[in-house]
């Protein structure tokens, strides 16, 4: 295991409700400032008087992430005057399949002996070994999770299947680092179906614009505001009243993804956009193709369309395009328009 590795997570801590309905804080290590403890204690679903019961969910707030276990007590067990509890994992990185795994052998160290310190232990040989190993509570290997494998986790087939040649929208948002927000009531499905659109920019690899589950409270908002684009995730349907934070709306129950107007000039869409989108809708649509396929057919295509913009850029001062420049090589409207921003998403545009 690198230092790096070791120094990814940052910390844990641990929620719980008693048997008066009660639900706290109760320990945490090595530290979590007010704030974020603030945010993990509104995601836990513990704190959710009447919602639905959620084993596990992950989040991202002020570039870290978060991942929450919440498991109920059962009889017999050193916990007596809990009913549940939730253990909030805090980390650098995308990987919820890890930390997931990880919070199953802390939540199982916690139910045997009721005390934090044992948890802690193995939280710390975690952290300096990259393992913890047991025979009553399993085994668990950083080394067995690499961030590939996470962002490879979704369905990008689902999406296309979903969506048809409408996923062109998302791409395009993507593409020019627009703000998408994505409405679902039922988080589970927010969360399987946000963690998959980063990688309609494969070429970027980057899942720091995945905010899976955010709520409408100014602390998260104003977090969430800080990103010049993001995908971002609500169960909340007020979202759909507040297009100060899309660009991209997508109802996901109901299948519609809408533009706002402010964003409909840049998003225009051309002949380039449906050659894409068919190249998309066929690659899915193919039984043969896994979805890691798909994304690289997907990413492929992309290539050749950033090679051509900055075929564009080797004549150009310092190596930057001007929109004087692109009008003289007379592209359809669409294509221009579409160049243009996306030279200024990938800064190689010179204003």
């Amino acid at each position: 295991m690198t230092a790096t590795e070791a120094q990814i997570m940052l910390s844990v801590g641990l929620i719980e409700k008693d048997v008066n309905g009660d639900t706290l804080w109760v320990w945490c290590y090595p530290s979590v400032c007010p704030e974020l403890r603030q945010v993990l204690l509104r995601k836990c679903c513990l704190t959710q008087e009447g919602r639905d019961f959620h084993t596990f969910v992950f989040g991202h707030f002020s570039r870290t992430w978060f991942y929450i276990t919440t498991a109920e007590v059962q009889e017999p067990t050193a916990l007596s005057k809990v009913t549940h509890f939730s253990i909030a994992v805090t980390a650098k990185d995308f990987n919820p399949e890890k930390y997931a795994a990880l919070s199953r052998i802390l939540c199982r160290t916690y139910t045997k002996h009721g005390s934090p310190v044992k948890m802690m232990e193995a939280y710390i040989t975690v952290l300096t070994k990259g393992i913890c190993q047991s025979d009553e509570n399993g085994s668990f290997l950083i080394k067995d999770y690499d961030v590939q494998t996470a962002y490879l986790a979704g369905s990008i087939k689902d999406v296309v299947s979903q969506f048809g040649v409408e996923t062109i929208i998302l791409y395009t948002a993507l593409m020019l680092k627009r703000r998408i927000v994505v409405y679902h009531p039922r988080v589970e499905a927010l969360l399987e179906f946000t963690r998959v659109l980063p990688a309609l920019t494969w070429h970027r690899k980057d899942w720091s614009i995945l905010h899976p589950y955010v709520h409408l409270t100014d602390a998260e908002l104003d977090d969430l505001k800080t990103c010049p684009g993001y995908v971002a995730g609500f169960v909340d349907p007020d979202v759909s009243s507040r297009s100060d934070l899309f660009d991209v709306f997508v109802n996901l129950p109901d299948a519609v993804i809408t533009v706002s107007q402010g964003a409909k000039e840049a998003m225009a869409m051309g002949k380039l956009h449906k050659d894409i989108a068919q190249l998309m809708v066929n690659s899915a649509e193919d039984a043969e193709r896994s979805d890691s396929q798909v994304i690289k057919d997907i990413s492929t295509k992309t290539q050749e369309v950033l090679a051509h913009l900055a075929a564009l850029t080797e004549t150009c001062e310092n190596s930057k395009i001007t929109l004087e420049a692109l009008k003289l090589r007379h592209f359809p409207p669409a294509t221009e328009n579409f160049l243009f921003h996306l030279a200024a998403a990938e800064q190689l545009l010179r204003i």
